[in-house]
Parts: structure tokens; sequence; C-alpha cells
């Protein structure tokens, strides 16, 4: 039990140091609350439009497969200078590794994941999807609920919201 006690030490100095941090920070910062700190934005600075809409997922998927096979290529890196050393155990410890990464990229590339543009919009879809079914009718602009219709076109992007004379 005696080895234990320098990480019983070392846990209790570090618990007591976040509740003295915490404490001294509740006790000595100043409190000046005004309309522009209380308003949801970090700045202060007061909203003049709209957030921008949302951001396609397909592109943080593409970057999460860019940062997995750059990290794969960097594991790589060492198997590549040593694998005359390494002989068969070390090829097969590398298609151990590659292996499940190469069928991820074929499963990506065979559900459309890196398809973009004009031959995104020819493939197929996996599923049927109703003949009167638009955007328009299934997609909501979060935050736009009880607006006026020209303050809503304005918002969305389409030419300003003004009616056609």
């Amino acid at each position: 039990m005696d080895q234990y006690l320098p990480l019983l030490v070392m846990f209790v100095l570090a618990v007591g140091f976040v509740v003295l941090s915490i404490s001294a920070s509740r006790l000595l910062a100043p409190r000046r609350p005004t309309l522009a700190k209380s308003a949801p934005y970090e700045c202060g600075i007061v909203p003049t439009r709209e957030p921008a809409r949302r951001f396609p997922v397909r592109f943080y998927l593409v970057a999460m497969i860019f940062i997995v096979f750059d990290i794969e290529i960097i594991f790589l890196f060492p198997w590549a200078v040593l694998h005359r050393e390494l002989g068969l155990y070390g090829l097969l410890a590398v298609l151990v590794f590659i292996v499940p990464f190469f069928l991820s990229f074929l499963w990506e590339v065979a559900e459309g994941g890196l398809d973009w543009g004009p031959l995104a919009h020819s493939r197929p879809l996996g599923v049927t999807v109703e003949p009167g079914r638009t955007s328009a009718s299934t997609i909501r602009l979060v935050g736009l609920d009880g607006r006026e219709p020209a303050a809503a076109g304005a918002a969305s992007g389409d030419g300003g919201g003004q009616e056609a004379g």
C-alpha cells in the first residue's frame, strides 16, 4: 500500500488545485454584466445578419478520409524503410494494417462518397423517392420560423426577396 502513497498524494494535490482555482476565480473575478456581454455571441458584437447555412457533411467526410489515409502513410513509412529486415512477419503485419483501410476506401467509393459535381447527380439513388418530394418541401431552414416571406427569401439567398411587379 505504501507504493501507492505518492500517487494518492498527487491525486489529492491535483483535486485541491482545481478546487482552489475555481473558487478563487469565482471570488476574485469582476462581475460587470452588460447587454452586449449577455448576447449569445462571444465577442460581444451585435449580429447584423443571419449565420451561414449548414455546411454539407460530405466535405467533413472527405476531410476525415484524407486525415485517416495521411496517418496510414505516416505509419507505413517506417515499414518501407525497414521492410527487408522485418521479413515475412513485417509484411503480414502491414497487410493486417492496410486491408481494413483499403476495404473501407472501396466501400466509400462504392457508396459514392467521393463523387462530386455532375457525376454525383447521375448516380441512381438506393432509396425510391416520391415524385412530389422536392427540396422545398423537405428542407426547413433553421431560424426562419415566424418571419415574413420577404425576409426569409433574402436570408436564403434567392435574390433579395423583392416581389416582381
